[in-house]
């Protein structure tokens, strides 16, 4: 029987959605004889669901299942589980995607590189000549300490990539303290986090993570670390970081994601804080960590090689 591969993966950033030469690269992975079909909008996707074996979404409700009898993949580009079931009926694999690592590694080492050399310093921006100014702020990535919390794929790549720029590694879990994928003996969190030049917060929103960096951890952090989060905006008690930055407790944070985004995609979320974006040592993204033409094209790389598009 054939296998039909319907892509919908429509969305406003160029990066995210499927055109013509995405559709291309898709059919050069699949079997020989598999047909590969796009749809463009909800409609089109949910009338050429019933002869699907594969969907390849981002977003699926779950009552859609009972109109795809042939399905056996349901897969999403996505990290993140809050617009795909996690489970589908007997028979439907369901996937999320684990590929984002190496491309968000690139964006914290990015900022970090960044932060370290003073790019990030607009009160010195009115001075004609800032050069002693400056010279008081910039030092060297190696030798410094970074704890990263999420240390699943998307943390582990990160934290490879910091290594390689001499940065000194722990990441953290519900399972314990790593280096590398070596468990470590259990240390203090208080202690170790005290010893942080960097916060890597690469959590998910789905484990019970609401509020994992509040006024109580941000307190045990020295005045030098810089915060910076890449996973989910619930991590963060917005309103203790607010004011942990505005005091200068603590040096600085780099924000990709927020409590609240101005996307269909996300909810808003109580505790979200406005005003911490306008801060002089905040420096917030738009939710970009993961930008990369070559997007897709890694997300269908994965679904080959771990053997699903079959």
């Amino acid at each position: 029987m054939t296998s039909t591969y319907l892509v919908w993966l429509d969305w406003p950033e160029r990066c995210f959605r499927a055109e013509a030469s995405e559709i291309a690269y898709l059919k050069s992975l699949v079997p020989a004889g598999g047909k590969v079909v796009r749809a463009t909008t909800q409609r089109a996707f949910l009338r050429a669901l019933p002869s699907a074996t594969h969907a390849i979404v981002w977003n699926f409700q779950s009552e859609w299942f009972a109109l795809a009898p042939r399905l056996r993949l349901l897969a999403t580009p996505a990290a993140g589980q809050e617009l795909v079931p996690t489970s589908g009926p007997c028979g439907v694999n369901v996937h999320f995607g684990g590929f984002h690592g190496e491309i968000m590694a690139e964006s914290v080492a990015a900022f970090v590189l960044a932060w370290s050399r003073g790019f990030f310093r607009p009160e010195l921006r009115e001075k004609a000549w800032p050069r002693t100014e400056l010279g008081d702020v910039c030092f060297e990535v190696a030798g410094t300490r970074a704890v990263i919390a999420g240390y699943g794929r998307v943390g582990r790549a990160i934290g490879a990539k910091l290594e390689a720029l001499g940065v000194s590694v722990v990441g953290i879990t519900r399972h314990g303290m790593f280096s590398g994928r070596r468990k470590l003996k259990e240390s203090s969190l208080s202690k170790l986090l005290a010893s942080a030049d960097w916060l890597v917060l690469a959590l998910p929103s789905t484990t019970g993570t609401d509020d994992f960096l509040d006024a109580s951890m941000l307190s045990k952090l020295p005045r030098r670390c810089v915060v910076a989060n890449v996973g989910r905006g619930n991590a963060i008690d917005e309103r203790a970081l607010f004011s942990a930055l505005k005091a200068r407790r603590i040096a600085g944070a780099y924000l990709d994601v927020r409590r609240h985004e101005p996307s269909a995609t996300v909810l808003e979320s109580p505790g979200y804080v406005p005003e911490l974006a306008d801060l002089p040592n905040c420096i917030a993204m738009p939710h970009s960590a993961a930008f990369s033409p070559f997007y897709l094209r890694r997300c269908f790389d994965e679904l080959h090689g771990e053997g699903l598009l079959v």
